[in-house]
């Protein structure tokens, strides 16, 4: 029940852990998005957290943390030197004597640099793939399609020479997207061979958010079916399935891929069953044998399909953890995470398959069919009134100039509800469609919103960075204390590891919860 939801996913000893893990060093590469929660957790524990920085990671994107991350005083930052032992002999320097406990992954950026990283640092590492980079969408399919399972049918290049004769094959729509990108960055559905083209050439002559300058371009079939994400994390080649997810994605604003939602799957239900069969093969055949992952794969006519396989903790900003804590009893990704590396009795004690649901959830991503500069933000106001409001997450704020939704960098925020009784949730959440499609926002100057059927290519210019709803959360739960003791000056570290158990750790939204009686 809610008792266990509330619970750490540590036992009793957790505070003779904490003790026995101070002094020693643990190394998060890219704490952007999600890695920041998993930094957090580190610290949480005790450890002296230093960052690496990879050198794909820009400064713009180095910001974009979840609010309760931003802040924290990290024990130092490392910048990726020009070849992996100097890097590892800047991390050593770092830790100035302290041993080193780990060095895992935080963001899509920093994969390959973590990989090499770990295993020169002689800590727990999934080591070199020997089929090539295994970010690498193209290497994951090739990798997948040789121990037989389904892989997508593609064609790789860095120029349009090398793919224009699958594209003139294939049937249409193609997917032409980045080999190396997230949160469906420079992902395009093209419906000619032209448009195909245009887009390619785009992708190679763009600096990609998440992906390395020049890097190739992805022609690929397009899966039929519905897409699915499920959440790993490992520790010596045993899996733990956090979570399976159902995305959400719909055409919208000219764009054919944005993200309404993620919506839980119960891991007894049939697809679930097939899905997580055919992930833990994929992991298999990635030697994935440690740390966190999240898989994408489409269930089409013809089976499971991966789509990619992200070697890192899920993204989102982690907005998702307090959900996945209260639907799984007390347990998240980015916990398990840092228990993979460094905590083998907290890691065995996560079952192999999530649990039955303590409630019905959803991840709701927020759109946009409006753009100008905000004024006011009564629609956010009203969703947290709601029934099955949980936590709002947001990048906007008054003054904001907000864009037409086109992926998730144009979002504007990640809602979080959950409710005992699942028909009160669905009624919220048509209640927040309703409100997007009449504008959660007043605007300095009148804008019709855009109905727009024709794909259009999007290179957003501006970052999203997220703003957490905690203090809000937190002065409910705990009145506020932890933000009014940092009014005077700059937070400690103590303030934000208190502001961030009010948002991530277990027993903090899940309180909202208890106070409707979810049992």
């Amino acid at each position: 029940g809610i008792e266990r939801a509330c619970t750490p996913p540590l036992d009793n000893r957790r505070g003779e852990r904490i003790r026995a893990m101070s002094g020693q060093a643990f190394i998060v590469v890219d704490p952007v998005s999600t890695g920041g929660v998993v930094a957090v957790e580190a610290m949480q524990r005790g450890y002296s957290v230093i960052i690496a920085w990879s050198e794909e990671c820009s400064e713009d994107m180095r910001a974009h943390v979840p609010d309760v991350c931003k802040g924290i005083k990290y024990h130092a930052e490392v910048e990726e030197k020009s070849t992996i032992p100097q890097t590892a002999a800047a991390v050593k320097a770092a830790a100035g004597g302290m041993p080193i406990a780990a060095c895992i992954v935080g963001a899509e950026t920093g994969v390959t640099l973590a990989d090499k990283l770990s295993l020169e640092l002689g800590v727990r590492s999934n080591g070199i793939f020997p089929l090539g980079d295994r970010r690498n969408k193209s290497v994951q399919q090739r990798a997948v399609k040789a121990t037989g399972l389904r892989a997508v049918r593609e064609a790789l290049g860095t120029t349009w020479t090398e793919v224009k004769d699958f594209v003139a094959t294939e049937s249409m729509p193609v997917v032409v997207k980045p080999v190396e990108s997230a949160g469906s960055d420079g992902v395009k559905l093209c419906h000619t061979v032209e448009e195909a083209k245009a887009h390619f050439t785009l992708l190679m002559e763009s600096q990609r958010k998440c992906g390395a300058q020049g890097a190739a371009v992805l022609c690929q079939e397009f899966l039929k079916g519905k897409e699915y994400v499920v959440d790993c994390v490992s520790r010596g080649g045993v899996h733990k399935v956090i979570m399976v997810w159902v995305y959400d994605k719909r055409p919208t604003n000219g764009s054919a891929f944005v993200y309404y939602g993620m919506i839980p799957v119960e891991s007894s239900s049939e697809v679930a069953q097939v899905l997580i069969k055919y992930t833990l093969g994929v992991l298999k055949a990635l030697k994935l044998d440690n740390g966190p992952t999240h898989g994408e794969v489409m269930m089409t006519a013809d089976g499971p399909c991966m789509v990619e396989m992200n070697c890192r903790s899920h993204g989102w900003d982690g907005s998702w953890v307090p959900l996945e804590k209260l639907l799984t009893g007390g347990y998240s990704q980015p916990d398990v995470a840092v228990s993979s590396h460094v905590d083998g009795p907290a890691f065995d004690e996560i079952p192999a398959v999530y649990p039955k649901f303590k409630a019905a959830g959803q991840t709701v991503m927020l759109v946009s069919f409006f753009r100008g500069a905000v004024r006011s933000m009564p629609g956010y106001e009203k969703m947290k009134r709601l029934a099955s409001f949980v936590a709002l997450q947001t990048p906007i704020g008054v003054g904001s100039k907000v864009e037409l939704t086109v992926d998730l960098f144009t979002a504007v925020g990640v809602l979080i509800l959950a409710n005992p009784d699942a028909k009160q949730l669905e009624a919220d959440l048509a209640t927040v469609r309703k409100m997007e499609k009449e504008g959660l926002f007043t605007f300095d100057e009148e804008i019709d919103p855009v109905q727009a059927d024709d794909m259009v290519d999007m290179l957003p210019g501006r970052r999203l960075t997220e703003y957490s709803d905690a203090s809000r959360l937190s002065g409910r739960i705990s009145g506020a204390g932890a933000y009014k003791a940092s009014a005077g000056g700059p937070p400690t570290n103590e303030t934000l590891f208190a502001v961030a158990g009010a948002a991530f750790a277990a027993g903090a939204l899940i309180g909202l919860l208890a106070a409707k009686a979810v049992k």
